[in-house]
């Protein structure tokens, strides 16, 4: 049985209240993230998606860690937001559940210090659907569920244009937003937060989901997507990332030695058999 610890309510509002106040620069607990940042003796506490992200930690923590010397505790949140402002706040020391160009978005709009420490993994984005077979069988009318968030929504509406299902701006690439859209060639589309698309699938002719709601969803980014993102030249790689300032913490040093390690890429291509592609390598 996983002992992961889940976040409590409290944890989410604590987080959200020592975000604002660290915006004014003043924190509730001005030595809670640095302190802890410092103690090697401490457990490192990452905020994950529980899906592949904690299921990877949870493999590290199992297996690698306590050879490394290193406590690892995984909290695992379902959202977008909370990771990162509980990494900011210091509730959580790092986090391990986006790529960068949804990190820079964050970062812009949130006034947050996030920072990637080592590339993970990739989840390919696809096309989903219940009642259709084939990205031929979708015709106009028919309407389409895609995210909602800036990035994903771009990077949703990038794989459709490729696919040739509709057509974009020149040089909007994943910064596309519906209005963007040139051409809906008679489509309709449904905005939704990323977690809920997966659930949208009966209610709409196809949905473009991320890979690890995919698989929670018990869904094969592999063999069950209409149409999938390439891998080759992949922006949207998945990282570790720490507050700006924590980079150098020996505990997180070791945990991102551990996520590019040989056992937990056997463990991915393994684990999901191309669902999940291991992404090893510099964060640019």
């Amino acid at each position: 049985m996983r002992k992961n610890i889940k976040l409590t309510a409290g944890i989410a509002a604590t987080a959200a209240l020592a975000l604002g106040l660290t915006a004014c620069g003043t924190s509730s607990d001005p030595s809670s993230a640095k302190d802890s940042a410092g103690s090697a003796d401490k457990p490192l506490v990452v905020a994950a998606s529980p899906t592949p992200h904690a299921d990877i930690l949870n493999f590290v923590k199992d297996n690698l860690a306590e050879k490394a010397g290193l406590k690892l505790e995984v909290k695992e949140f379902t959202d977008y937001v909370l990771p990162n402002t509980a990494t900011q706040s210091g509730q959580v020391d790092a986090n391990f559940f986006q790529h960068k160009p949804y990190l820079d978005d964050f970062n812009k709009k949130n006034k947050t210090t996030i920072v990637p420490v080592v590339n993970v993994h990739l989840e390919p984005l696809g096309l989903y659907s219940k009642s259709l077979k084939s990205v031929k069988d979708i015709k106009p009318g028919q309407t389409i569920a895609v995210p909602n968030d800036t990035t994903n929504g771009g990077r949703a509406l990038q794989l459709l244009a490729e696919n040739g299902l509709i057509t974009v701006k020149p040089g909007v690439g994943t910064n596309a937003k519906l209005s963007d859209i040139t051409d809906k060639k008679g489509l309709e589309f449904k905005e939704l937060e990323a977690a809920t698309v997966p659930r949208a699938l009966n209610e709409v002719d196809a949905a473009v989901i991320n890979g690890n709601y995919a698989i929670e969803a018990k869904l094969s980014p592999a063999k069950d997507a209409l149409v999938l993102e390439k891998a080759d030249g992949n922006p949207y790689a998945n990282f570790l990332a720490v507050k700006e300032g924590n980079e150098k913490d020996a505990r997180v040093q070791k945990l991102a030695e551990l996520l590019n390690s040989p056992e937990v890429k056997k463990y991915i291509e393994d684990t999901y058999k191309g669902s999940v592609i291991p992404a090893f390598g510099a964060v640019k």
